[in-house]
Order: C-alpha cells, then structure tokens, then sequence
C-alpha cells in the first residue's frame, strides 16, 4: 500500500515537471514590452510599447535579431537563453558629443542609440525594401504624444 502510494507521488512529480519543461519551453515572452529603462533619469518623450507577438510571431523576426550577446563579434545568444535588460550592456542614457564617438561605440555603451539603431533602423530598412508596408517610422509613431 506504501509503495503505491510512494509511486504515485513520483509519478505525479516526473509529470509536473514535464508538464513546467513544456510551459518553458513553449514560452515566448511577454505579450507586450514597454521599452523602459533605468538608465534614463527622465523620459522626454512617451515609453514605446511594442508587441512581442506581432513581432516574434506575426512577422516572424527570430529571437536573436532583438536578444543578442556578443563575443568575439558574433551573437551566441540562443534561445532559451536568459533575456538580460538592455542597460545591463548599453548603461548610458545618450552618447556625449564630445568626445566623438563612433556608431560603434555609441550603439555598444548608450541606450538610445542601441534601441535606435535595432528599433528604428528595421523599421527603416523595412519600408525601404517594401514602400506599401504600413509601419512605423516616425517619432510621433513609435512615441505617441500623451494626452492630459
């Protein structure tokens, strides 16, 4: 009686944790990601959301043209990776102008030009390759003004 009672115990732990395997790995992140970081003391135009599901599954863009870690040059994020918050690599708010900065340097370091350059610069190249895709490429699209 013991042992039945012993291996339906283990029967139902090994399930649930296939059942949590499953829930991880059909995990595609949040439904929604309000771009807010930290590393800006004040906000001066309003936080951009975007749509995980849109972009991930809709558009089929790939984890890893969003989530990246570079060594050596290359991106060896992979998915099932953590998913790390952007400022814990691009810790500034906003490039100096002086001293000049490379595209390089400013992308690696600086918040705004790191979301600007993945962000906007796909959504620019995009429309360039396809004129009739309706997306945003305008400030006011992707910062939309907040009514008081």
């Amino acid at each position: 009686m013991r042992s039945k009672k012993v291996l339906s115990l283990l029967v139902a732990v090994c399930f649930g944790l296939v059942m949590a395997g499953a829930a991880v790995a059909t995990d595609k992140g949040p439904e929604t990601i309000t771009m807010d970081s930290k590393v800006f003391p004040k906000h001066k135009k309003s936080l951009v959301t975007l749509s995980h599901q849109k972009h991930n599954v809709d558009y089929k863009i790939a984890c890893d043209d969003c989530h990246h870690v570079y060594k050596d040059g290359k991106n060896v994020w992979k998915e099932g990776d953590e998913v790390q918050k952007c400022e814990a690599c691009h810790t500034g708010a906003k490039a100096p102008k002086e001293p000049k900065l490379s595209k390089e340097e400013k992308i690696k370091g600086y918040m705004y030009s790191a979301i600007h350059e993945n962000c906007s610069g796909c959504h620019k190249s995009l429309k360039k390759a396809n004129k009739e895709l309706v997306i945003p490429t305008k400030c006011g699209e992707c910062h939309p003004k907040v009514v008081k």
